[in-house]
């Protein structure tokens, strides 16, 4: 069975003092605080790390807006997992992982702390010269990587990307190594437009709202619509619209709009068209960690820009500032950094 994101168990307790730690709980819609825990000790098999930077993913504002169902999750819970770090402490029977090394940390979900237990599977080394802040979104690259191959992309053909969040702008770096014939981008704000035609987009496009047609902006360039559509949105319902746009025998690849789609779905349309529709996380461990070494790879050599987005760093202690700010849909803030460093 292919192994899943977890959340490292946290024992939430009523004092400050030794041996304790501050941890982030979402204790209802809207509502994130800071809670003490014991910091934990690593189990056989596992490591400790002592957290430094988490990125606030859209995967996070969903679950604090409330727009995740509740099979995918319930309150009072803990967010964060765009992770980097230094292992701080190794439990029995680990080999290779040692105190010191700085790593980024994949399929760990509840982040938001300064220090977390994980196992090795979870884990990538990184090297001591690049900057840490710089390490943690290598978290989503495995996920895109995986998107950018179903794709099948290639030099004659047109790719769609639609949003340029976080994950999008890093899935316009990584799908324009593919060579596509046309790279084309949408997105609600020009800052995010510009940071894309600088990573490989040849074209962009601004949409006039949230929940206007794909196909109404750019149909009258692209009237046959597009063989590879990829969205990086968070709703579900941008599924509606990549079907709207995909081509003849096109595929589309759901790196985004995971969440619940409250439009009807014409399934009908999907089998005139003769789509492929596709999941991106990869479906063997195996893959998972070629697609985390690939995607560290190609930051180190600098072919994918995992700082330049920054646009915001919050300290932990004011988490819930940076998540508000974070859930404003607005072109000047693109991906909000956590700094969990604390001194304990």
């Amino acid at each position: 069975m292919v192994r899943k994101m977890s959340v490292p168990p946290m024992q939430l307790v009523d004092y400050d003092g030794e041996g304790t730690q501050l941890c982030a709980v979402v204790e209802a819609i809207g509502n994130i605080t800071l809670k003490r825990a014991l910091i934990p000790e690593p189990a056989e098999g596992e490591v400790r790390v002592k957290v430094k930077w988490v990125g606030i993913c859209g995967s996070d504002v969903e679950v604090f807006r409330g727009a995740r169902e509740p099979e995918f999750v319930s309150y009072p819970t803990r967010l964060g997992h765009e992770v980097a770090g230094v292992i701080d402490k190794v439990g029995p029977n680990v080999i290779g992982l040692k105190v010191g090394d700085p790593v980024a940390l994949r399929y760990i979900w509840g982040a938001f702390a300064e220090y977390v237990c994980c196992t090795p599977f979870s884990v990538k080394v990184l090297p001591q010269a690049l900057p840490l802040i710089e390490g943690s979104l290598i978290e989503v690259l495995p996920g895109i990587i995986h998107a950018a191959e179903l794709g099948d992309i290639s030099p004659h053909k047109n790719v769609l990307i639609t949003g340029q969040g976080v994950s999008g702008l890093v899935m316009t770096q990584v799908v324009s190594l593919y060579s596509p014939r046309n790279l084309v981008v949408t997105d609600l704000f020009e800052e995010k437009l510009e940071l894309a035609r600088k990573y490989g987009a040849t074209h962009t496009y601004k949409l006039p709202s949230s929940d206007a047609s794909t196909m109404d902006i750019l149909g009258k360039d692209f009237p046959e619509g597009f063989d590879v559509v990829i969205p990086c949105l968070l709703e579900g319902d941008g599924m509606v619209d990549a079907i709207d746009a995909a081509s003849q025998n096109g595929r589309i690849i759901m790196y985004g709009c995971i969440g619940t789609c409250h439009k009807p779905v014409d399934f009908f349309k999907v089998h005139k068209k003769r789509l492929d529709i596709f999941s991106t996380e990869p479906k063997r461990d195996i893959d998972n960690r070629h697609y985390f070494d690939k995607g560290l790879q190609l930051v180190l050599d600098g072919l994918v820009n995992t700082e330049e987005m920054i646009t915001h760093v919050v300290h932990l202690s004011n988490i819930s500032e940076a998540f508000k700010l974070r859930n404003e849909h607005k072109g000047d803030t693109i991906h909000v950094m956590i700094d969990c460093e604390t001194n304990v």
